[in-house]
């Protein structure tokens, strides 16, 4: 006869594996579904792009990856809303990014607060 503390033992430990074979499958069908995601923003990016543009957008990501990946957006919003006719050239490509940075420029306004300070000296006059 086995002890039921031992079958209690047994089974929760037979959850525990079950529960991360499942944490690692479900983090693996995410992998693959980021890669795929990946591999048709790029498929996409190569059919809009010339390929001096593409390497511009390249080495704009190594600097700025927020902005490269919002300009990559907007480019796959156009190409399937249809509104790029043909491959955009490097000078394109340099006008969206202008585009792109006046909307996401950030206003920027410094403010001073101006305390008087009583010095010591004057205390005593």
């Amino acid at each position: 006869m086995a002890d039921p503390e031992l079958d209690a033992i047994r089974k929760q430990r037979l959850a525990e594996l079950q529960g991360r074979h499942a944490d690692g499958a479900s983090e693996q069908s995410r992998q693959e579904a980021k890669q795929r995601e990946d591999d048709m923003r790029n498929n996409i990016l190569a059919q809009v792009l010339s390929q001096e543009a593409r390497a511009r957008l390249n080495n704009l990501a190594l600097v700025k990856p927020e902005k490269a990946k919002a300009v990559e957006n907007y480019l796959i919003q156009m190409a399937r809303y249809g509104q790029l006719g043909g491959k955009l050239s490097e000078q394109g490509l340099i006008e969206i990014l202008e585009k792109v940075s006046q909307q996401t420029e950030k206003k920027m306004t410094v403010k001073f607060n101006r305390r008087k300070v009583l010095d010591s000296d004057e205390e005593d006059d």
